[in-house]
């Protein structure tokens, strides 16, 4: 069964489907591209503009040659797993928490059922406060806070922890944030425009093999994290990316792709002990920290909360905020501001861009945000620009994905370019 997953995930690099790299190869040199999704290292990059810090200033792309290479055969291995047996039932008669009940009442077990439940599962009155306070159920009421975490049938929802866990997450995003000026303090070789070429090129790898989004935003959140306090080679750039991006598979995928394919969707440029090495390379940097909140942890909570009290159609709503949040990653100046309130942003510009009458923010989204309007404004109007520009950027990947019809086309919708500033005044 795994084999046959596997050869599902493999896409099809046929002529018929041009990627948009083949395609900027073809406008320069007018010449069809034989194959598709497949890219030469970034080594012939000019590096003309080194210091640059907007990837819209990108001139002509690479004119690396896409040659034809004949796909290596992956050897398919099921992977080994844990054996029924070695997990019995009678393990956990002998847990000491298990308090036994023997000839009693009914009501006697229930009161020991519940003493060592709420024992053991103690939740401390302040952060039922901090999740509860100011909750109110009244959806037409825009200054109250609506709760988004009444639904406690569904366990992947955890509603009770949900509160705590994003208030870790919180925390967590100050100590796994890359630094915001590595290009121009470490780096010698490789510039913003560079970075924003490999990851346009990862959006188109990371869609060929259906990857899930975390893996995309974890693949570029450890490619920054290695930049931020390892000098390395234009060379060498393509090597790191498709290295993150296979660890960030193997912690998030089900089926992740084996280390032959990243080397086949490299044009076969680099082994596969070079792979290999360079994933040692980034695991020991990092220290094998591999879990880490990016934008979309964020922006999953807050897409819930802004459609308790938003007309417009949740996939709509949460595509929109996506496609916002993945046209940052492409941008070098974006790291300078947390993943955290890139996701607030991005809900505030989706909605505005689903809906300009009204106004985006409201009483509930500060709440699970812990953001105000106000001090959202400087980064939604980074997002505003990212948007505006994307028809005419050099870097199409995230435009073209969204403009799919999974994807509700909308990367099509006009980006308003003005925002009233009252929208931004605290209510």
């Amino acid at each position: 069964m795994s084999n046959i997953h596997h050869q599902n995930r493999r896409p099809s690099f046929s002529s018929s489907t041009k990627s948009s790299i083949a395609k900027r190869s073809e406008n320069m040199t007018s010449k069809p591209a034989v194959m598709t999704k497949k890219r030469a290292p970034l080594g012939n990059i000019t590096n003309q503009k080194k210091g640059s810090r907007s990837s819209s200033d990108l001139a002509a792309a690479n004119k690396s040659k896409l040659a034809i290479s004949v796909k290596p055969s992956v050897s398919k291995g099921t992977s080994p797993s844990k054996s029924d047996d070695e997990e019995t039932m009678s393990s956990s008669y002998k847990s000491p928490q298990v308090e036994y009940i023997e000839q009693v009442s009914s009501s006697s077990a229930v009161v020991s059922i519940e003493r060592k439940a709420l024992s053991n599962l103690y939740i401390t009155p302040s952060s039922v406060n901090c999740c509860r306070r100011d909750v109110l159920s009244d959806k037409e009421n825009r200054d109250k806070v609506v709760n988004i975490d009444n639904n406690d049938a569904d366990p992947q929802l955890v509603a009770t922890f949900a509160c705590d866990i994003y208030k870790h997450l919180r925390a967590a995003e100050t100590k796994k944030r890359p630094a915001t000026d590595f290009m121009e303090r470490v780096q010698k070789d490789v510039n913003s425009t560079m970075r924003g070429i490999l990851v346009d090129w990862l959006v188109e790898v990371s869609e060929e093999y259906r990857l899930v989004p975390e893996t995309l935003y974890l693949t570029v959140n450890y490619i920054d994290r290695y930049l931020s306090g390892n000098v390395i080679s234009r060379q060498k750039l393509q090597l790191l990316g498709v290295a993150c991006m296979m660890i960030a598979a193997k912690y998030e995928e089900i089926c992740a792709p084996q280390v032959e394919e990243f080397c086949y969707i490299t044009d076969n440029t680099y082994l596969k002990d070079e792979v290999l090495d360079m994933e040692s390379a980034v695991l020991n940097y990092l220290k094998f920290e591999m879990s880490a909140p990016t934008t979309k942890c964020f922006l999953r909570r807050f897409v819930r909360a802004a459609h308790e009290v938003h007309e417009a159609p949740l996939m709509h709503l949460e595509c929109m905020a996506s496609y916002i949040a993945e046209l940052s990653l492409l941008e070098y100046t974006m790291l300078s501001h947390p993943p955290s309130l890139l996701a607030a942003s991005a809900i505030f510009l989706a909605k505005y861009i689903l809906d300009p009458t009204r106004r985006p923010w409201n009483s509930t989204l500060q709440h699970y945000t812990q953001y105000r309007a106000m001090e959202l404004r400087g980064c939604v109007k980074d997002l505003q620009r990212l948007s505006s520009n994307a028809h005419v950027s050099t870097l199409p990947a995230v435009r073209e994905k969204y403009s799919q019809h999974k994807y509700k086309f909308v990367a099509k919708k006009f980006c308003p370019s003005i925002i009233p500033p009252e929208f931004f005044n605290n209510s």
